[in-house]
């Protein structure tokens, strides 16, 4: 067996899985899901992914295929380890989980594999796993190879986007780098813990960039001028400015955690960090403390359009959507919620419906279906994606 992706059939393993065994590497991907294994070997993709289903199919006439057995470690030249820190109930990285998974599947390990650590870790995760498996007498090459895809582009990018791969030893650097020049992309060499870094650092320049943009549509907000136009303006045929996104939710399962955990590996002292994280998570309050102020919220039914949490996605993990409606169930009447890709959520309603039954509706994803919505209800548009202005102005 050249590959075994443990966690490999989630949105990061699968892609990257299925990538690798249409390239030629006899790939299986282990994981704990037995659902989602069924569903990957009946050849259908257990989330939304553009073109994954049908590289999925080109995958497992080669051979792919999913198990929830994990002895197909034991065979394995190459072990591609799907499992990030995340944060615990206190919003604080837990650093246990990785090494907690490396003991655990530790007598499945052999002396010839080569280890790539390949989601999200806290800062030094990669010496710590080096140090476990040594401690464990296995000698085993460890990488740190960071994936850098945007969910729903994962396909295109496994094959376009430059690899960094993080290594201790040329061993391990020239193993891994093997592995990934065969989709095609350009290899970046650095240390461990600069790959740790780099990863970190590339999601928290994007969640500060989302997060001045939100303050940039407050302030605007707060003297009455419409921050759409503001950022046409700025951004049109200005390459200094063409990076300035639009104001919205910031949300998902790794922005708002990778800064965190940056923020937390520097003593809480990621001054930027912490302020773009009040001002992204705090926004759905921000909206609903707005509506107050133009709106007589307790009585009106408001739907929310759009739970996942980006465009034309059925992810809803870390979705601030899912903030605005609690919120808004302690100060309106009623909410309703619709989406196009959510399959997740039992509450979700028919669109007709959620309209006709709602007072006031707030875009929550800027999901393609809504830009041309036709109602005569009031809508806060804070993506400005139907371009019908700002109801949340102060004049």
């Amino acid at each position: 067996m050249d590959i075994v992706v443990i966690g490999g059939c989630g949105h990061v393993g699968l892609p990257l899985a299925v990538a690798l065994a249409n390239v030629g590497y006899e790939v299986i991907s282990y994981d704990i899901n037995q659902e989602a294994v069924d569903l990957v070997n009946s050849c259908i993709t257990p989330f939304s992914e553009e073109n994954l289903e049908i590289e999925l199919l080109k995958s497992i006439k080669l051979g792919f295929k999913a198990t929830t057995d994990s002895s197909v470690i034991k065979s394995a030249r190459v072990l591609i380890f799907i499992i990030g820190t995340p944060l615990n109930s206190g919003n604080l990285p837990d650093k246990s989980v990785v090494s907690k998974v490396i003991s655990d599947l530790n007598h499945l390990f052999n002396d010839d594999q080569l280890i790539i650590l390949r989601s999200t870790v806290f800062p030094g995760c990669t010496l710590q796993i080096e140090n476990d498996l040594k401690s464990l007498n296995k000698n085993i090459d460890v990488t740190f190879c960071p994936e850098r895809i945007a969910e729903g582009k994962a396909i295109s990018e496994l094959h376009n986007l430059p690899q960094i791969i993080g290594a201790r030893s040329d061993k391990a650097f020239f193993r891994a780098s093997e592995l990934f020049s065969n989709l095609g992309v350009k290899i970046i060499r650095t240390t461990p813990e600069e790959a740790e870094l780099a990863k970190l650092f590339t999601n928290a320049w994007r969640y500060l960039k989302f997060a001045i943009a939100n303050e940039f549509w407050m302030i605007a907000n707060g003297l009455g001028v419409n921050f759409a136009n503001i950022h046409d303006a700025v951004t049109f045929e200005y390459p200094r400015a063409v990076d300035l996104p639009i104001a919205g939710f910031a949300a998902g399962p790794c922005l708002f955690k990778d800064t965190v955990q940056l923020s937390s590996a520097y003593n809480s002292n990621f001054t930027l960090g912490n302020s773009a994280i009040s001002i992204n998570q705090g926004l759905p309050k921000y909206i609903v403390e707005r509506i107050k102020l133009k709106f007589p919220l307790k009585s009106l039914r408001v739907g929310i359009l759009g739970m996942a949490f980006k465009a034309e996605s059925d992810d809803i993990r870390s979705s601030l959507s899912y903030s605005l409606k609690e919120i808004l169930l302690a100060e309106s009447e009623g909410v309703y919620t619709h989406d196009p890709y959510v399959t997740s959520d039992s509450e979700l309603i028919a669109l007709d419906k959620l309209i006709s039954q709602s007072d006031l509706l707030i875009i929550g994803a800027p999901h393609k279906i809504y830009k041309s919505l036709h109602t005569d209800k009031p809508l806060i548009d804070i993506w400005n994606l139907t371009g019908k202005g700002d109801l949340l102005l102060t004049n």
